[in-house]
């Protein structure tokens, strides 16, 4: 007696062509999205805490620089700070303040804040006091 063996169905699923078709997606996008320049508005906080900086580093809306009320530029920036951090009494716990204009670009902050991180320091973002 002759029985035919059923053919089985694999239930298995192929991901190369999905992860083909995600891809040329992700380069679609990329490259019809805009590059838009965001101003990120200053948070605004009801906090009354201050707290303690010794060191504070202003950005303007017109792009000058200043570090503890004194004007410098971008370029002396990380070293000031850095010779100013070597002064401090205590090096681990030195925070850096960033204080920022209304209007500045997010770049400008980003700057100060790698700057921050590079030299391995605490940076606080000021915040704009909210209005009751």
């Amino acid at each position: 007696m002759g029985l035919k063996s059923r053919t089985k169905i694999s239930a298995e699923f192929n991901m190369s062509s999905l992860t083909d078709i995600i891809f040329l997606l992700l380069i679609f996008f990329m490259l019809t999205s805009n590059m838009v320049n965001i101003n990120i508005p200053l948070p605004k906080s009801d906090s009354k805490t201050v707290a303690p900086s010794d060191l504070s580093v202003m950005v303007k809306l017109d792009g000058s620089v200043s570090f503890n009320g004194k004007p410098t530029s971008w370029d002396e920036l990380e070293q000031v700070i850095a010779t100013n951090v070597r002064y401090t009494d205590n090096k681990e716990s030195a925070v850096l303040s960033i204080i920022t204009e209304a209007g500045v670009t997010y770049e400008e902050m980003h700057k100060v804040m790698k700057l921050a991180a590079s030299l391995k320091l605490k940076a606080i973002l000021a915040t704009e006091p909210t209005k009751k």
